[in-house]
């Protein structure tokens, strides 16, 4: 039996992520974790039923970690959250599956580093939909081809996130740009910002939108475009939840979805 954990427990993604645990077969939630309702049923909050698992202070990470056996903790929370935790969770022998966004490179590597000095196995992606890393790799292939076009890369999302441009936005920008030898990268244009050959990347917030991305590829005469629409959270926490079950028998390291689906 895998024991899963999870921090931001009382959120949206903290709660569908807790859906998927309990449909997987040979996986148990472990622990949940968050700032808030600390004590009450983690599956009571959830509106799931009672799951006899409390919800528990991140102060006390470490000690329920252990307490509880776990084997992976989901991370799906917020970048100064997952940078104080992610560290805490890897001293704990337990390894980790996160999937939060705007991350800075400096953060990624301060988190890579606590994976491989504790022994553990982590993955860390920008989005866990199946989709979406199949998306990558078609913009991978279409950039050998279009490389010498302008390209765009336009995402739109809810207006609660507080992070912009995307993880996946910038996921599909550096997808492109290895197969290129290396892009400029240009965050919107105003005034005078004549086209050089920048990857062009912009951010739209409204409503409730999931989570839309395009990359045009635009030349004399014709264009094309490649997108992915998320309809529901549903395809992130579903692909968390299968990353989690692969970690769990993983050797020690640091790994992508890219590993996970073979691509």
């Amino acid at each position: 039996m895998i024991k899963v954990a999870i921090t931001g427990a009382s959120g949206r993604m903290g709660k569908m992520i807790l859906e998927n645990i309990l449909k997987y077969e040979g996986m148990q939630l472990s622990a949940g974790f968050d700032l808030v309702n600390i004590g009450k049923d983690v599956g009571e909050v959830a509106q799931v039923g009672t799951l006899n698992v409390p919800v528990s202070d991140v102060e006390d990470m470490e000690s329920v970690l252990k307490s509880s056996n776990t084997d992976v903790l989901i991370d799906f929370t917020i970048a100064a959250a997952t940078i104080a935790n992610a560290p805490r969770v890897a001293s704990s022998g337990v390894s980790l599956v996160i999937g939060t966004t705007g991350l800075t490179d400096g953060q990624k590597d301060v988190i890579e580093s606590s994976i491989i000095e504790n022994n553990v196995a982590g993955i860390i992606s920008p989005n866990f939909s199946l989709g979406v890393n199949v998306f990558f790799n078609i913009l991978k292939e279409a950039a050998k081809y279009l490389g010498e076009m302008d390209i765009e890369v336009i995402e739109a999302h809810h207006n609660k996130k507080k992070d912009a441009p995307s993880g996946t936005a910038i996921g599909a920008a550096n997808a492109i740009s290895e197969v290129l030898g290396g892009k400029e990268y240009v965050y919107g244009r105003e005034g005078l910002a004549p086209r050089g050959k920048e990857i062009g990347i912009h951010a739209v917030r409204g409503g409730d939108i999931i989570g839309d991305h395009t990359v045009l590829f635009a030349g004399d005469g014709e264009r094309i475009e490649v997108k992915h629409q998320a309809h529901s959270r549903q395809a992130f926490a579903g692909g968390a939840v299968k990353a989690a079950a692969w970690i769990a028998g993983a050797k020690p390291g640091v790994y992508d979805m890219k590993d996970i689906l073979g691509l």
